[in-house]
Parts: structure tokens; C-alpha cells; sequence
């Protein structure tokens, strides 16, 4: 096959090194971690290291019409980073420097591949905090995080990535560099352009730079956990924890199947026989303790058949842990419960109101009868967000056709209990359908006319989203 003369044009921007082609790096680029989405065959990948080369990028990219589909660390889970067929792949994963660390404005600046876990690490040794954390925190990048509105387990308390986002570079589909935003504390010109970026997907402009809101670190942190009899019950907690007007800094549920399989995964003397878990912590210094104790009430209260507070740093490190293991520890599941590693997980991420989290847990036990499949749920309870993990066999269409039976009626039981289709994992292909029932015809024509003005050609990331 000859050439295309795109190639000749990106090695002159970038260099020969900055330009693959190689066919097994074009195959290990085609998808992100949702699993059951499709995905092209690229053209290239390119790793770009400035907002000047990205600049040449795109403009290379229009001038041969060739559709440019960003990619950070590829962890996403609804398929915003799949390749389309032809695709140029522009991975940011060279621009992964720390700008800037302003401890009096607290405030930090990074290039879109800097890695979340190492901003966590930079900030920290000024004694601040970047709350967003994301489960997959120490591989996932600040840039994906943005372009995907990541959340995470502190979000009950701290709020999802958008509430951190003062300002962005961007580089627009006409080649034209944009900054949104601010530095200031406070601002309030114009249209708010930054959280029109946060959470686009790539579709827009691909973002070169980010400055985030940091506060000063935590204080010392007290840890429960809660073992309850059904999930539903674990829900019930949950509405009563927010109708007491506690604020635990982190609400996880995890409920027998995450347990068993991070269990199996790697032990760590996990509650097995119960059928939900609930992970609590608060940092509230001196209160803390008190805190914790009106936590352990109201899990009481809800049926909890036991609650303890873990001894030390420590033991809440290896809980947290614990939490963090239950994706690699459901995809081992998956691919053990069906011959040849056929086991596929879907993915689902559904949020609803807090008061109607026992409702929707409830809902899914009854799906997943109804479907004849296996789900597991585990979630950030404190907020309602929950992430059904749907086990199927990629090798058994039939067995296919429930799993996705499943994954829609479960986004319907979300949207019915007044609910969003997504809490944190973005739209990407997976739930494409589902965000236009969920905002309507108006919302959808809103969003297209967005589109059409920033990229009148639809070469940014197309088919996601909308």
C-alpha cells in the first residue's frame, strides 16, 4: 500500500522518533479499557511533546482530511479513545511535564500527559492536594482525566475533576491555540469555556495544557467499614448518612462478587460471606473520631451485622487498596469464568440520586436474574455513582445479546430513578444512545451546534459522544 502523504508531512513537524507506523504499535493503540466496543485501524500514531507540534498536527491532519482521535493513557472504560478506521492517533503521552507548582495561589500547571498519581506526588511536597483520583489514579493522565470529567473515591466530599479545572490550552480543530480560564481565585468573564472542554472527549480541541485548583493537604483520616446483609440495606446507610448531613471524605460499596473476587485476585482476609461492604472514611482532624462514630449509627441502624473502625494507617491503607484492586480483580474473574479467557466485562455507570441508591441496587439484582448474568456492583456509594460490572463470553452471541440486554436496562432503571447515564467514565461509543434520550432532541441539537461550530469538518474523535 503507498504512503500516505500525511506520513511525510508529520515527520517533518515531529521527527522520524514521534511518528509510529509500526503495525503491532498501531494495534496496541486501537482501544482504550472498555471492553465490547469497536474500534478502526489507524493510519499512525503521533506523540507530540508541545503545543507547537500539536499545532502542526492538526493542521497536517486537516489539510488531507484525516480524522485525529486523542489518546492519553488509553484507561478509559466507554471507548472515547478507539480508534476510527484512518485515524491519526495523537498521543500526549510525551507531554508530560509539570509546568508550574504556585504554592500561595494553590495552584498547579501541567501538560495534558502528566500522570495524576505524579501531580499528587509533586503537590504534596508543598503540602497541598489534588483531590481527583480516579481509580485508575497512578496510570491515568491529568489530560484524559480532563477530557473525560474523571471522579473518583474522595468525590462524595471534593467533587469530580471539573471543580478543579481553572483554565486549559487548547489546540482547535482550525489549528488556532485557545486558553480558557483563569489563575485568580475568582472569575467570572464570559462564558465559561473551561467546562465546555472538561468532559468533551476529544471531540472539541485536544487540550495541551491544564491548571488546576489544589487545597491544602487532608488532615489525619479515620477509616470504617461496615458488612451488611444485602446491598439494598448498604444503599438504605448510604440515604442516611446524607439525610444526617454527615460528610465522610470517602463512601465506597463494594458488594460479595468484588469481594470474592478480590479475594481470589489477592487475599487479604476480606468479608466474604456478606453481601455488601461499605468503606468509610472521614478527615476532619479532632472530630474525626466523633465523626466516625455517628457513621457506625447509622449502618447500625440500616442493618449492618458488624462495623469496625480499622486499627491503624496502615490497615485503612490496605482497605483502600482493596478497593482499588476491584477492575483488575473483576477482569481476572471474567476471564477465568469461561474457556480460552473469553470473559468480557461491560462496563456500566450509572448514578442516581442518593435516596434512590437501594432501588437501583435492587434493580440490578433483578436484571441480572431476569438477564441470566452475572453482575457485580461497586461504586462510589457516597455519591450515588455506581458501576455495575456486567460477565459475559465473548465467544457465545447469545450469551453477548443478555449482556447488552443487561447494560440498557439498567441505564433505563438509572435515567427512571431520575439518574444519569454516566457519573464519571464519560460517553465515548457506549453510551452514545443513552446521552440522547437522556437530554432530549433540544440538548442533542445544542450539542451538534457546538460541534459544528469548533469543528465544522468532524475530524475531532468522530462518532463519540454524539
Amino acid at each position: 500500500m503507498a504512503a500516505h502523504p500525511l506520513l511525510d508531512d508529520l515527520r517533518t513537524a515531529l521527527g522520524e522518533a514521534a511518528v509510529l507506523t509500526d503495525p503491532d504499535l498501531l494495534r496496541l493503540h486501537e482501544r482504550d479499557e472498555a471492553d465490547l466496543c469497536a474500534a478502526g485501524s489507524p493510519l499512525v500514531v503521533v506523540r507530540p511533546r508541545s503545543t507547537e507540534e500539536v499545532v502542526a498536527v492538526v493542521r497536517a491532519a486537516g489539510r488531507h482530511g484525516v480524522p485525529v482521535v486523542p489518546q492519553g493513557a488509553r484507561t478509559g472504560l466507554a471507548g472515547a479513545a478507539n480508534a476510527v478506521d484512518g485515524a491519526l492517533l495523537l498521543s500526549t503521552v510525551a507531554m508530560d511535564r509539570i509546568l508550574e507548582v504556585d504554592p500561595v495561589s494553590r495552584i498547579a500547571v501541567a501538560q495534558p500527559g502528566v500522570v495524576n498519581a505524579a501531580l499528587a506526588g509533586a503537590v504534596r511536597a508543598h503540602g497541598l492536594w489534588y483531590p481527583p483520583d480516579p481509580g485508575s489514579w497512578e496510570s491515568s493522565t491529568i489530560g484524559g482525566n480532563v477530557a473525560t470529567n474523571a471522579g473518583g473515591m474522595c468525590c462524595v466530599k471534593y467533587g469530580v475533576t471539573t471543580e478543579y479545572v481553572l483554565g486549559l490550552e487548547v489546540v482547535l480543530a482550525s489549528g488556532e491555540v485557545l486558553r480558557t480560564g483563569r489563575r485568580t481565585a475568582k472569575g467570572v468573564a464570559g462564558y465559561d469555556l473551561t467546562r465546555l472542554f472538561v468532559g468533551s472527549e476529544g471531540t472539541l480541541g485536544v487540550i495541551t495544557e491544564v491548571t488546576v485548583a489544589l487545597r491544602p493537604a487532608p488532615e489525619e483520616s479515620l477509616t470504617l467499614v461496615a458488612v451488611f446483609p444485602t446491598t439494598a440495606a448498604a444503599g438504605t446507610a448510604v440515604a442516611g448518612i446524607a439525610e444526617r448531613g454527615l460528610t465522610p471524605s470517602l463512601l465506597e460499596l463494594l458488594d460479595q462478587t468484588h469481594l470474592r473476587a478480590i479475594e481470589a485476585y489477592r487475599p487479604m482476609g476480606l468479608r466474604t460471606d456478606a453481601q455488601a461492604l461499605l468503606l468509610a472514611a472521614v478527615d476532619t482532624g479532632s472530630r474525626a473520631a466523633d465523626d466516625l462514630a455517628r457513621l457506625a449509627e447509622v449502618c447500625t441502624a440500616a442493618g449492618a451485622d458488624e462495623v469496625y473502625a480499622a486499627t491503624d494507617a496502615e490497615e485503612a491503607a490496605a482497605l483502600l487498596q482493596a478497593r482499588r484492586l476491584a477492575h483488575p480483580a473483576m477482569e481476572k474473574l471474567a476471564a477465568d469464568a469461561f474457556p480460552g479467557g473469553n470473559g468480557g466485562l461491560v462496563i456500566d455507570d450509572v448514578a442516581v440520586p442518593r435516596g434512590a441508591l437501594a432501588a437501583l441496587l435492587d434493580g440490578v439484582a433483578r436484571i441480572a436474574e431476569e438477564c441470566a448474568v452475572p453482575i457485580g456492583v461497586v461504586g462510589h456509594a457516597g455519591d450515588g455513582n455506581m458501576h455495575p460490572n456486567i460477565v459475559v463470553d465473548r465467544a457465545d452471541p447469545a450469551g453477548l445479546a443478555r449482556g447488552r440486554r443487561a447494560f440498557d436496562e439498567i441505564m433505563r432503571l438509572g435515567l427512571d430513578l431520575g439518574g444519569t447515564c454516566t457519573g464519571e467514565h464519560g460517553v465515548g461509543l457506549l453510551k452514545r444512545d443513552w446521552l440522547a434520550r437522556e437530554i432530549g432532541p433540544v440538548g442533542v441539537r445544542v450539542h451538534q451546534a457546538i460541534k459544528a461550530a469548533l469543528d465544522p469538518a468532524g475530524l475531532f474523535n468522530p462518532g463519540k459522544v454524539l
